[in-house]
Order: C-alpha cells, then structure tokens, then sequence
C-alpha cells in the first residue's frame, strides 16, 4: 500500500533533550493508526513534525509524497490539536465557513455542525462555547477541506458521551472511504475500538507496533481475576507457574499469565480461597503499562 507519511530516522532535540529518537515510521493510506505514549514520549513532537510544525533535527518527513509545509499538502489534511482556540468576534458558522474558505472543495456547512453537534449553536458566539463545545468546534474545523488525512490530538477530551459517540463514529465513517487518521489519545478504550494499528513511543523511540490484538497478545497474555480470600498473598500467587504479574483492586486480583490453563489447575489444587473467577485477555491498557515498564 501506498504510504501517506514516512518519516526515516527523524530525531528531533530540544537544548539538550532528545524528544524523538532516530524514528522511522511509515503509515499507509486508509488506515486508522494511534500513537501512545506517556506524557512526555515524543507523540506530540512527532505529530508537529508530520504537520510540518517543527522541522526534525535529522531526518526526513513526507506527508503524502510531499512536504508538510508545501500549500499544495496543506490543502489536502486535517488538524485537531490539543490547543484549542477560537476566533473572536465570530460567531460557530461564521468560524467554520471561514475556515471552508481556505480550501478548494470544502464539505458543507450543514455538514459540519451536524458530525460535530453544534446545530444548536451555530449562531452563538464561538468565544462563549464551553470546553467541549470548543473541542467539537475543532472537530469541524479540522474536517473543514475534506481531509485525505486527519491527525487527532487529544480529541475527545472534555467530550460529553453523546458527542463522544458521534465523534467515533464519524472518524469510522471517514475511515470506511479510505481517509487516513492518525490520532493520539489517553482514552486507551478508544483507540482499542477504532484503530487497525497500535504504535507505542517511549522516550522518542517506538517500544510496540502491530494491531490491537497483537499487542494486547504478545504483551499480556491472558487474565484469571477473581475476588481473593484473606489468605491469598501476591508472593503465593507470584510462585506459581507462568504468571508475570499481579495487580490488587481491594480483594479483587488480577493474575497476569502467559499459560491461563496451568495457572488455574495450580490455583484449584492449591486450595486458594477465591469466587466470582473470571478468564479474559489483557486490555489494551494492560499491554500499555506493561510495555512502558519493560521499557523503562
């Protein structure tokens, strides 16, 4: 498939902090892809980089086949950053048809506000829009040119669950006609529903690549929970076979292993006081944790 950004050993230094580490990454058209990474990672970094925001230090970034920063590019993506601002003195049309304005096949207006939830307010002041009001407004405004590719910072925070759910599943709808998204969340629930491909950065450098499932397999296994009774400890539980990790919610127990049957045979012939057993496999926000302490 054809790539809509490549970025070849991209390095980006700030004084003397390396925020992005000798990066190479290719991303192809039509596919929906988050990058995740804890505060401080390099996501941010590399997503103005893609953008053209901040040239990398080394390296190169190509933007669907071209320069970020050439007009010619410019016309054909969408940004929703985490910075949210408005216009003022204008009102939530007025906002979005001057944005459509910068663009050669704009989507309709009506449009707009419809995926973003603001026909009620598309006569209000855009200053006078709350938090997620303006995060919506964004929304529009990023979808504004009809986007090729859309990049997604942050965007459903401050989001009530009606305009989260609508958010979603415009961003599918937009996936279903081959448009190419990428978007950085800490809302891991999301990014495990709507992406095809999972990339993982830890201190610049790219820690796990591979779709969901994937990396929800290769990193935590499988899950056995179950409500422990007063004599199960984690050193008991760590002593039996193939478990790699145990995390406490009260008496409630997470036993992370990468042989559930084994784990539950030694669990029933061990006598170990437990109820309400339940076999699963580890979350997306599992893997995460996982991976970024194996890395640190």
């Amino acid at each position: 498939m054809k790539a809509a950004i490549q970025l070849t050993g991209v390095s980006k230094v700030y004084k003397d902090k390396k925020a992005v580490d000798n990066l190479t990454l290719s991303i192809a058209e039509g596919t929906v892809v988050a990058l995740l990474g804890p505060n401080g990672a390099g996501k941010t970094t590399t997503v103005s980089m893609i953008l053209g925001l901040h040239k990398p230090t080394q390296g190169t970034v190509k933007l669907l086949g071209g320069d970020p920063g050439d007009v010619r590019v410019r016309d054909r993506i969408g940004a929703m950053l985490q910075e949210v601002s408005v216009i003022d003195g204008l009102k939530v049309s007025e906002s979005i048809n001057l944005f459509r304005s910068y663009y050669e096949k704009p989507l309709p207006l009506n449009y707009l506000l419809k995926v973003s939830n603001l026909e009620a307010e598309k006569d209000k002041m855009a200053s006078s829009l709350s938090g997620g009001q303006q995060r919506r407004l964004g929304f529009a405004l990023a979808l504004a040119g009809d986007p090729e590719v859309l990049f997604l910072d942050e965007p459903t925070v401050g989001m009530d669950v009606t305009s989260r759910q609508l958010f979603w599943d415009t961003v599918r709808a937009m996936a279903g006609k081959g448009r190419t998204i990428v978007l950085t969340t800490h809302y891991l629930d999301e990014a495990d529903s709507v992406a095809d491909r999972i990339v993982v950065i830890n201190n610049g450098k790219i820690i796990a690549d591979g779709t969901p499932g994937e990396i929800k397999s290769e990193t935590t296994g499988r899950v056995v929970s179950f409500v422990a009774g007063p004599t199960v400890t984690s050193d008991a539980l760590y002593r039996l076979p193939g478990v790699t990790d145990v995390e406490w919610s009260g008496r409630h127990v997470k036993v992370f292993s990468n042989d559930s049957d084994r784990l539950i045979r030694a669990l029933v012939e061990g006598k170990f006081e437990m109820r309400d057993i339940e076999i699963h496999s580890g979350g997306l926000e599992d893997a995460f944790q996982a991976l970024v302490q194996q890395a640190n």
